[in-house]
């Protein structure tokens, strides 16, 4: 049988070279390797056509899948015009958690599987959103700021002035994924306790607490967010949530910009209702040069970094490779949601 054409439209993250040492590794001479690299990171990703989070133009994904039966991607935009172009395709694997960026209801109408690697960012996510909470906690991006200033700030002694110890302190936890309950289990061995709201978790599975969203809002000193944007969770920490909140209690968010209402978190750290916050995803990315949260006080800020790690990228492109494999090997959606680690599928073959 000859070998399967397989496309790879990587980036400058999860590169093509790392996915192809990955493929080969896996199926051999199985696949016939197809190389085109997209301009993400170094250009923004943004919406193309009717997807989301995207790099790259339509036209040139069109040209790239000529006769390819198999693509591997974590950006190329799958709209409805670039799957009506691509009749021989049949399997599309993100590199991510999410296919924001893929047509779903036009995958399945052409006959096209889509499957994710969820929990590939899992650990770099879940050890940057403890970082930025230390951080807030500890005030120290802005304590390393004054000293670079030429400051010496031994007033930050004076008690008003100092910051919390996780030991000892409740975080409540809002999503209890492949992210949250990894944070729940570092939270853990720092001595804090811990509190979840997740709908859709186990209880017996949940490391800490469960709460509703209310307890969860009033209890914690630290609230942090670790759900999926849905139109049941967009906007939930908006304005009425922050006052249920308690009084001098830190924000965190590394989990979806969408879920936060911004000027209303400005407002409660500008009041002192919030101690701090520390943000890693944004409701408009680039954050705009207007973002009230340019110019309030007490927040610690990533550009959309969690997730970037060595281990990230190559986590993505090894689950990938297994993806492909398991499709060759003839396994249907089912197998591949019960595999474990090994993909998701968020759609069948027609």
């Amino acid at each position: 049988m000859p070998p399967i054409p397989v496309l790879i439209a990587g980036d400058h993250f999860v590169t093509c070279g790392l996915v192809a040492e990955h493929l080969r590794a896996t199926v051999g001479e199985a696949v016939e390797i197809r190389e085109l690299t997209l301009p993400w990171p170094y250009t923004p990703f943004g919406p193309v056509a009717e997807v989301d989070e995207a790099s790259g133009s339509e036209d040139e994904l069109i040209a790239a899948l000529d006769g390819v039966r198999i693509a591997v991607t974590q950006m190329a935009p799958f709209t409805e015009r670039v799957l009506a172009a691509a009749p021989e395709l049949r399997l599309v694997v993100v590199c991510r958690g999410g296919p924001v960026n893929v047509n779903i209801p036009a995958a399945t109408a052409h006959g096209v599987t889509v499957r994710t690697t969820p929990g590939r960012n899992a650990v770099a996510a879940a050890e940057h959103t403890v970082a930025l909470l230390t951080a807030a906690l500890r005030q120290i991006p802005a304590n390393h700021a004054g000293l670079v200033a030429g400051e010496w700030r031994s007033d930050l002694y004076a008690l008003e002035h100092c910051g919390d110890e996780l030991a000892g302190a409740t975080v409540g936890l809002v999503g209890y994924g492949a992210i949250g309950s990894r944070v729940a289990r570092i939270l853990h061995a720092f001595d804090a306790e811990v509190l979840v709201h997740d709908p859709y978790a186990d209880p017996a599975t949940v490391t800490g607490r469960p709460v509703d969203l209310p307890e969860l809002l009033a209890s914690s000193q630290v609230v942090s967010l670790h759900a999926r944007l849905t139109p049941e969770t967009a906007g939930m920490i908006d304005a009425a949530a922050l006052d249920r909140m308690r009084p001098g209690a830190v924000l965190v968010n590394t989990a979806r910009g969408g879920l936060v209402d911004y000027p209303a978190v400005a407002r409660a750290l500008h009041s002192g209702r919030l101690r701090a916050a520390a943000f890693d995803v944004f409701d408009a990315e680039p954050l705009p040069a207007d973002s009230p949260l340019r110019t309030a006080p007490r927040v610690v800020m990533t550009p959309h970094l969690a997730g970037a790690t060595r281990q990230t990228a190559i986590r993505a492109a090894r689950l990938s490779a297994e993806a492909v494999a398991a499709h060759l090997a003839g396994e249907g959606p089912d197998a591949a949601t019960t595999a474990g680690p090994v993909a998701a599928a968020v759609n069948g073959r027609r």
